[in-house]
């Protein structure tokens, strides 16, 4: 009953006003002894005193101002209050609980002023008319704090409602801004684990394919490398798809991640596919956090990468400088190819390679340059935050000239 009630509020409000006037009927001829020639103007009047209920609650002021001017209509017209005037108390009971207490607290003066001009024309003797005055304000008090407390309720559930569902908004946008985040990031994992590896299998099989006949143990170590190159890709991309993937991984899915103790393995992979690389290192190396060692070693991969494909035939050497200074790192990667026109051509790529590199660095609050470098050719320069740390030994095999100087002793460029 109660679900069907709230489902049809107007016809329920219908029922109630139709109620009040039939009851109002008998009661009304009671005031009008001897005078029926006024019982139809008070049965009119009963009838306006109804009729605004039945739109109280889509429009609750409107229906309100019209009870208030019948009842004034019912002053003028002299029409004694009947129990059709209870309607007036319950537009203020709806006025007050759906609208401000600025326009709720006009509704009440206006059925408190009501009432005093009804205790004036009907009220009888001072002490019958103070009587009916209190009573009449208590009742408008009444109704009027009923109706504001319940407005009150009303809009703090609503707020809660409303609160808990920006937090679900919340949630879902965090969640899609969260996956946008973790895509883009597998993508730039998987675009540098690939891009390098192919570009490099890709030298090392034309290279091959060209001395195949002519020099076959050169051919025999361009494949030797490109099976070394492509296991090392395949490695990492397991482990990337492992941690990717739910359940419980075959192997541990925390083991670490490619970083700057791998560098002179990555350093030698590229002069195996012929690209001459001078790896120097200035200051103490030390243990990084290790989304900065991971974006460091990817950084250098992807430059390097990036000079293989677009520094052109005429690049003869390409050098990877790090410095460790007190609480940043800084990447220097240098080439001697065609310069000014790498950049432009691979800006064009969609926004990978130097694209990335950005990415990664802003990720960690760093910065970075990029383009031609002084004496000709093309730079990289990246500094990403490092705070001091334990160093490190490593003992992995390659090339390394390892300078003894610290932070304020600047490479040679």
């Amino acid at each position: 009953m109660v679900t069907w009630a709230r489902a049809h509020p107007r016809v329920v409000d219908g029922a109630v006003a139709a109620a009040v006037f039939v009851v109002n009927v008998p009661v009304q001829a009671a005031y009008v002894p001897g005078n029926l020639a006024r019982y139809p103007v008070a049965l009119l009047v009963s009838a306006g005193l109804c009729l605004p209920y039945v739109h109280r609650r889509d429009h609750p002021v409107a229906s309100f101002a019209a009870t208030a001017l019948v009842s004034l209509a019912q002053w003028v017209l002299g029409v004694i209050p009947a129990w059709a005037n209870v309607m007036l108390l319950a537009g203020l009971y709806t006025v007050a609980a759906s609208r401000d207490r600025r326009v709720s607290v006009a509704a009440a003066a206006v059925v408190e002023l009501g009432a005093v001009l009804a205790a004036l024309r009907w009220g009888g003797r001072p002490l019958e008319m103070a009587f009916q005055l209190c009573t009449a304000t208590i009742f408008v008090v009444s109704v009027w704090m009923w109706g504001h407390t319940i407005g009150t309720r009303r809009a703090y559930v609503a707020g809660l409602r409303e609160r808990a569902e920006q937090l679900d908004r919340d949630r879902d946008n965090q969640a899609r801004i969260a996956a946008a985040a973790e895509r883009a990031r597998i993508a730039r994992e998987m675009h540098d684990i690939v891009s390098h590896s192919l570009s490099l299998i890709v030298v090392q099989a034309n290279g091959a394919a060209h001395c195949m006949h002519s020099r076959p143990e050169s051919a025999q170590r361009a494949l030797t490398a490109i099976s070394d190159i492509g296991q090392n890709a395949l490695a990492e991309m397991r482990h990337m798809l492992e941690v990717l993937r739910d359940g419980r991984p075959d192997r541990d899915p925390y083991a670490p991640q490619p970083g700057l103790a791998q560098l002179e393995r990555l350093v030698e992979d590229v002069r195996r596919s012929g690209l001459p690389v001078k790896l120097t290192v200035h200051g103490e190396p030390r243990d990084l956090p290790s989304g900065v060692d991971l974006a460091a070693y990817r950084i250098v991969q992807e430059a390097l990468t990036n000079t293989r494909k677009h520094a052109g035939p005429g690049v003869n050497t390409a050098q990877v400088r790090l410095r460790y200074g007190d609480d940043a790192l800084e990447l220097r990667i240098t080439d001697d190819g065609r310069g000014v026109t790498a950049p432009y051509e691979h800006s064009s790529t969609g926004g990978h390679g130097l694209l990335g590199i950005r990415e990664r660095v802003s990720a960690y609050g760093g910065s970075v340059h990029w383009g031609p470098a002084a004496g000709g050719g093309f730079e990289v320069v990246v500094t990403l935050p490092a705070q001091a740390g334990t160093p490190y030994v490593h003992t992995g095999s390659g090339h390394v000239a390892r300078s003894s100087a610290d932070a304020s002793n600047p490479p040679t460029t």
